[in-house]
């Protein structure tokens, strides 16, 4: 299996525990992906997960799900919406709006890193990463850039060799795949475009490692972060086969 042959000083990445999609807390007003579960992560001095999406316009938006009906009074697509359209419309809970990448490093300024996953409809469309690209390329904090469709990560890569760019990989049987060919779900979950992409880390799902393709990754010397670690009882085993967790739940 083909080895980026790179090796970058990432300890910034993985220094502290990752919060997933920010610290959220509902109960409490802070929603996923917002303002609030942010500022949460930063005063306790986590890194930061957080996921774009690509609105109608061609900005990337920082939201997690393809569409909105999970989260926020709107409905529909998160693609079928301007920007503008979207940070006009309310959660269901909390008085956050959703921030544009842009909006999202105003916040941040550098105080923990960021851990940027670039979501993906699988069909071949690049403006979300050249977007992102654009936006992050004269930003002075720690960041990277990482998604499950390697093609993504592929054009971050010609775009912006420089930028740290991640892959995020599970087993691909989830329903949100099923579009996808078994061949390709395979070469996904095999990690076998590595020598395409040449990702500087792999965020795999840690109940489905050790896996072969991660640990030889591992021991070339890239780290390892892995996700969703949602109870401190599970943070030991996660660590003996990553190098960083993402958690949500809990403080890590």
């Amino acid at each position: 299996m083909p080895m980026p042959s790179a090796l970058r000083p990432l300890d910034w990445l993985t220094a502290r525990p990752i919060a997933h999609r920010g610290l959220h807390d509902a109960k409490n007003g802070a929603i996923e992906n917002t303002r609030s579960a942010f500022a949460r992560a930063i005063a306790q001095n986590y890194a930061i997960e957080c996921d774009l999406q690509m609105a109608g316009d061609g900005e990337a938006v920082v939201f997690h799900d393809e569409t909105l009906d999970r989260l926020m009074e709107g409905k529909g697509r998160v693609c079928d919406h301007s920007a503008a359209e979207l940070q006009a419309m309310a959660f269901k809970s909390g008085a956050d709006r959703i921030q544009t990448l842009g909006e999202l490093l105003d916040q941040v300024q550098g105080r923990v890193p960021l851990v940027i996953e670039l979501k993906s409809l699988w069909d071949g469309n690049e403006t979300l990463a050249r977007r992102a690209v654009a936006v992050v390329s004269n930003y002075g904090g720690p960041c990277c850039l990482m998604s499950f469709d390697p093609g993504v990560i592929a054009e971050v890569r010609r775009l912006a060799p420089d930028l740290v760019r991640g892959i995020v990989a599970d087993s691909f049987t989830h329903e949100d795949y099923d579009n996808l060919p078994e061949a390709e779900r395979g070469r996904l979950r095999e990690l076998a475009h590595l020598g395409q992409t040449e990702p500087d880390f792999i965020s795999y799902y840690w109940r489905e490692l050790p896996l072969p393709a991660v640990t030889r990754f591992r021991e070339a010397g890239h780290p390892v972060i892995c996700w969703t670690i949602r109870s401190a009882a599970d943070i030991p085993a996660a660590l003996r086969v990553s190098d960083q967790i993402t958690f949500e739940g809990f403080l890590a």
